[in-house]
């Protein structure tokens, strides 16, 4: 996404808002940043006692270290030699010791700060795309969304293990090296920095072409997650059709670019690392070069020997973080892709929106059961405007009635029963429950006293007893059983290994359309709606399993308000009112053997559909 501010400014708001998840775990940030100071402070430390113990071993005095400190070595080097080397191994011992306690503690302290800050990120992301509106899954890619959960969430956890404050602790590294280095001999250091300039250089053609990669990385990693999301869902439609070739062709083409990517980056990182190597060549040539001519014009000065072992200690610990602070530049530019499409989920307005508790009149916990009174007035409605789906729809439903809504594909019955409990939000008019506006209803109190069965009936891996319950923990054991024997169910659970706790697998695979949709019905049982819909609830029923639900779905519409949309005579036919639909408009309102009598769009569908089914029966 193109941003209208400067790349560096839009770079910088998008770490504050990355940071404001981090607030709460300051302490972690802190303790990291203090020890990335003390680490680059006693980096230096093991050049120079390296550089005082050489010097002092050729009995040369032109290590820059306090008078005192220089004296007291002095006399225990000239009294016991096995003392002093003893003493100056166990410094090193004690500073490589002290420095591999502060690098854990450095570094634990950084992965645990990127955990926290991903597990915070990751459940504000899924509680945002629990509230989206439907319609955002309608246009979006589920794998998409996965991608940004996941994925892209994990990238940001990078930021802080390997990218912004392993980059802070290394830069404080060089600075304190170099300033060791000038403070021994600024002549020396400035010939050894000549080749830097060819390092910065080749470091920022290797971090843009690593970027331009992983930013292509990215998008493929995105793609490859929906493509293999929808097909694998889709598995049994594509071996159907024998699609397996075309399929495996669109993956492979989508693959093909995640390589390509990938190895344009393996490519920069190929030709980096040796530029790196051959220009850290040059400097210990050019120190080496430099302290020759010296040592021929004044052979005396033998304190050259300490200095150049420790230049080239200096001189690795610099190329080393430089090696690779290019490459977190890259891992802190992707956390930031991946933030930024992180925070467009959670920017994302197109959610339910709720009216303030001070304006809503039935609110959460409260002890409010519906009548049951559905209204819509002149309700209007589209999936993508201005292509209206419903036109002015106006219709009443008094409690404890039933409406059968019937009407050829796509004009609006499964529309209107997704406007009543909100799953969409209609463009104009009102729709009404018990005289209130549905948006003075707390969505959650609104939906839990809708129950619905669906025609695709949604089962999520897991036991039969979830799967009923929805894991709510005010639902007992016995109150899921009693569920299951009203509809019938009960001993074909008892049949299956392990009962209730029997897996049903990714969306119930392991059960038939007929044993998933008795399962739906007991699950809506066991949340005792006040108002109920069936959406074809029983189309996809042998005549088995109807007979066993016809019982308990007449004994769940006693007493509540029911809107039905079947394709099954009985089911209309005992339905208090039928209305017919035709392109998002009513066009008849009435009982059965009214709606028949006047011989218009509703007896038109009953000659075409229901007559057709009784013959065949």
């Amino acid at each position: 996404m193109s941003s209208p501010l400067p790349k560096t400014t839009y770079n910088r708001t998008l770490l504050k808002r990355v940071y404001d998840f981090v607030k709460p775990y300051n302490r972690y940030f802190y303790i990291a940043l203090v020890l990335s100071l003390l680490l680059a402070a006693i980096s230096p430390l093991r050049g120079l006692l390296i550089q005082f113990t050489i010097d002092k071993g050729l009995k040369n005095d032109s290590s820059r270290i306090p008078d005192w400190l220089n004296q007291w070595f002095d006399a225990v080097s000239q009294s016991d030699v096995m003392k002093f080397i003893i003493i100056i191994s166990m410094v090193q011992i004690g500073i490589l010791i002290l420095e591999t306690i502060m690098r854990f503690i450095f570094t634990f302290s950084t992965a645990a700060l990127g955990q926290l800050v991903i597990k915070d990120l990751r459940n504000a992301v899924y509680k945002k795309v629990l509230h989206l509106n439907l319609r955002q899954f309608d246009t979006t890619p589920v794998g998409t969304l996965t991608t940004r959960t996941i994925n892209d969430i994990e990238s940001v956890n990078e930021i802080f293990a390997d990218g912004l404050i392993p980059i802070i602790a290394d830069l404080l590294t060089i600075v304190f090296i170099l300033g060791t280095m000038f403070w021994i001999d600024w002549q020396l250091t400035l010939i050894c920095l000549v080749p830097f300039p060819f390092l910065a250089i080749a470091t920022y053609y290797f971090k843009e072409s690593v970027n331009k990669s992983f930013t292509v990385v990215r998008n493929s990693v995105a793609k490859l997650n929906a493509f293999a999301q929808e097909h694998l869902a889709g598995m049994q439609l594509v071996q159907a059709y024998a699609a397996e070739t075309q399929e495996y062709n669109k993956f492979r083409n989508i693959n093909r670019e995640h390589r390509d990517s990938n190895v344009k980056a393996i490519f920069a990182y190929s030709v980096f690392f040796p530029v790196v190597e051959v220009i850290l060549a040059i400097s210990l040539g050019l120190l080496v070069w430099w302290v020759a001519g010296r040592v021929v014009d004044a052979p005396v000065a033998s304190g050259n020997v300490g200095k150049i072992t420790a230049f080239v200690l200096f001189l690795n610990q610099i190329f080393r973080p430089l090696r690779f602070i290019a490459d977190k530049f890259n891992v802190i530019q992707m956390g930031l892709i991946s933030s930024e499409r992180i925070f467009k989920v959670l920017d994302n307005p197109d959610t339910l929106t709720e009216k303030p508790d001070t304006e809503q009149k039935v609110k959460r916990n409260s002890n409010y059961r519906m009548k049951g009174e559905i209204e819509f007035d002149n309700v209007r409605f589209a999936y993508v405007p201005p292509h209206d789906v419903l036109k002015q729809v106006s219709f009443k439903v008094q409690p404890g009635h039933s409406l059968a809504i019937v009407g050829s594909t796509g004009s609006g019955k499964t529309t209107i029963i997704s406007l009543i409990n909100r799953l969409y939000q209609h463009t104009e008019g009102h729709i009404r429950i018990d005289g209130m506006d549905i948006e003075e209803f707390d969505s959650e109190v609104l939906r839990l006293q809708i129950g619905v069965v669906l025609q695709d009936v949604f089962l999520f891996s897991g036991s039969i007893a979830d799967n009923l319950s929805l894991r709510n923990p005010d639902i007992t054991f016995q109150q899921i059983e009693d569920a299951a024997k009203w509809v019938g169910l009960h001993d074909f659970i008892m049949q299956l290994p392990d009962g209730y706790n029997y897996n049903v697998r990714e969306r119930g695979a392991t059960l038939s359309v007929g044993q998933r949709q008795l399962l739906s019905f007991a699950r809506c049982l066991l949340y005792n709606p006040a108002i109920l819909i069936l959406d074809e609830a029983t189309s996809s029923m042998d005549s088995e399993s109807e007979q066993l639900i016809q019982a308990a779905t007449e004994k769940l519409m006693a007493g509540r308000t029911s809107i039905i949309i079947a394709h099954r005579l009985s089911t209309i036919r005992r339905a208090d009112e039928i209305m017919v639909l035709d392109k998002g408009v009513i066009v008849e309102k009435g009982n059965h053997d009214t709606l028949l009598q006047a011989d218009g769009a509703y007896a038109k569908l009953y000659h075409m559909q229901f007559e057709k089914k009784e013959v065949v029966v």
